[in-house]
């Protein structure tokens, strides 16, 4: 049995003047050798909107700072993130024409894979990730073959493993299936394994919400859906308990990495993330929530710097691995 004597109690029940947190915050190098949550930039995706066509780099106006650009174009900046010390990218592709079968989201020449291509050829240590999606290249912008106005699930699977299969074999590093079907990591996992890519990671946007922050990337990627919208297929904002099984079943599906989109909304969840997997966890700082930093800044409401880095802290202290965001060569830049 343990003893407490009148030492261990004082210890345990000691306040001030004894105990003085401050003591810790006393200097910026102290306060740099205690904090407990880091932004490192190899925690940082950074991504990019990419169209077909030559010296091509249009502004999107909602989301100052990002284009949409063509490969060549596209190469340059990645130069420049990549001596700014980024190592992963997101591609999103644009493509010149749309079908109902999202051919551009599989072929062979689709504009993803030819910026996969381009990048592993000339920065082969960059982590390219393809966005696994269809809405872009969809006539009707949703993503999934639809009929009668709905939104199939299961024929989707088959057009998303196969679009899987194909930035693989572009060079793709990680594979990101970001439209919500049920089971689509199941057919999108045993599609890689049979084309020989059983090492290629699959990264989930598990928990995705029907949110109203992807108001200006629908304008980035052209994706916004013609009819409808899509809470048939994202999630309720309102549930976290539902959230945490889209987690769970996309684990035991084969998921080697989950994410949970927006970030800032669902904190909470990120958290509760944490607390139920080992798994590296990713949050997306999505369109919305840069747009609003880079509007309160540019009416001098908020210094850009000071809260970007808050806001990628409280990310990373809600337990988040990964970070994709749009401010990640601005965070380059005033980390080096």
């Amino acid at each position: 049995m343990t003893t407490v004597t009148s030492e261990n109690t004082s210890r345990a029940t000691a306040t001030f003047p004894q105990v003085r947190l401050r003591r810790l915050r006393s200097t910026a190098t102290l306060r740099s050798a205690v904090r407990e949550s880091h932004i490192r930039l190899e925690k940082l995706i950074y991504p990019l909107f990419v169209v077909e066509g030559k010296q091509v780099q249009r502004p999107i106006k909602s989301m100052p700072g990002i284009y949409q650009q063509s490969v060549d174009v596209m190469l340059k900046e990645v130069d420049e993130v990549a001596s700014a010390g980024l190592k992963s990218l997101i591609l999103f592709g644009i493509p010149e024409d749309k079908d109902s079968e999202a051919t551009g989201a599989w072929s062979t020449d689709g504009i993803v894979q030819q910026a996969t291509r381009a990048i592993k050829q000339r920065f082969p240590e960059l982590i390219v990730v393809a966005d696994t999606c269809l809405c872009e290249y969809m006539s009707h912008g949703h993503c999934g073959i639809v009929s009668d106005g709905q939104i199939l699930n299961d024929p989707s699977l088959a057009v998303l493993a196969k679009t899987a299969v194909s930035q693989a074999a572009a060079g793709a590093d990680i594979i990101a299936p970001s439209d919500m079907m049920d089971g689509r990591i199941a057919a999108i996992r045993e599609a890689l394994d049979t084309a020989g890519f059983e090492n290629t990671p699959i990264m989930a946007y598990s928990a995705k919400f029907a949110s109203a922050f992807y108001g200006p990337f629908r304008e980035a990627a052209q994706s916004a859906p013609q009819f409808g919208d899509r809470t048939t297929y994202q999630m309720d904002p309102a549930n976290s308990r539902e959230a945490l099984r889209e987690i769970e079943l996309d684990i035991s599906e084969g998921a080697d990495i989950v994410m949970v989109k927006p970030a800032l909304p669902y904190l909470d969840l990120i958290s509760q993330a944490r607390a139920l997997t080992k798994l590296p966890i990713a949050a997306y700082n999505v369109s919305g929530e840069y747009c609003m930093v880079k509007a309160a800044a540019a009416n001098g409401w908020i210094d850009e710097r000071r809260v970007v880095l808050e806001i990628l802290t409280g990310i990373v202290r809600a337990g988040a691995d990964l970070i994709i965001t749009y401010h990640a060569r601005d965070v380059a830049r005033w980390l080096s």
